[in-house]
């Protein structure tokens, strides 16, 4: 198995600590005046989603881990856990809410979505980075609101809030980034 020491962290590098497979998400490499260099690192854990912060000195080694993704459509919230379906075999597959964590509030029928399979074990999901949603609910538009600045709360179809252009009303179909829940664009 392939192993991560200090000088090998970087953005998105994995690495297990501890049995539990982790994404570095930021790191920082530090140099004291007195002492050995040594990096402080947050890193998403693949299981749970958690962010723990960690600080690695030099000769420190991590394994990385094997992690396989596979594209499959969300079909249905059961009440217990969210269904999807693999397109290639028709296989149904089952996550837990826990599993689901923030991609959950991205989830539409039909969408696809990529599943996160750890030691041939299914452990989470992700949305797709972009979506095109109808907007739902939104504060209407008042005279005098033309801040090129100004935000207001928009709830999208699948039931997200991000923060829209004044211009946005109810109906729109936006564009929309659902690792930071932020708007891109109106779709024409």
């Amino acid at each position: 198995m392939a192993t991560v020491g200090m000088s090998d962290i970087k953005k998105n590098v994995r690495l297990i600590v501890g049995e539990v497979p982790y994404k570095v998400i930021e790191f920082q490499h530090v140099k004291p005046g007195k002492g050995a260099a040594f990096v402080r690192m947050k890193m998403k854990s693949f299981l749970n989603g958690k962010v723990v912060e960690k600080t690695v000195h030099a000769g420190d080694k991590f394994d990385v881990p094997v992690i396989d993704y596979k594209t499959m459509q969300y079909l249905y919230d059961d009440g217990e856990m969210f269904q999807f379906m693999d397109n290639d075999t028709y296989e149904q597959l089952g996550l837990t809410y826990d599993q689901c964590d923030d991609a959950s509030k991205w989830f539409k029928d039909g969408v696809l979505v990529d599943i996160v399979f750890y030691q041939g074990q299914a452990i989470s999901v992700q949305a797709p980075e972009t979506m095109e949603l109808e907007v739902t609910d939104t504060p209407p538009n008042f005279k005098g609101d033309t801040s090129s600045g100004s935000k207001k709360p928009a709830t999208l179809e699948t039931g997200a809030v991000v923060q829209v252009p004044y211009h946005v009303l109810v109906g729109d179909i936006v564009k929309v980034n659902t690792v930071d829940s932020e708007f891109l664009g109106k779709v024409k």
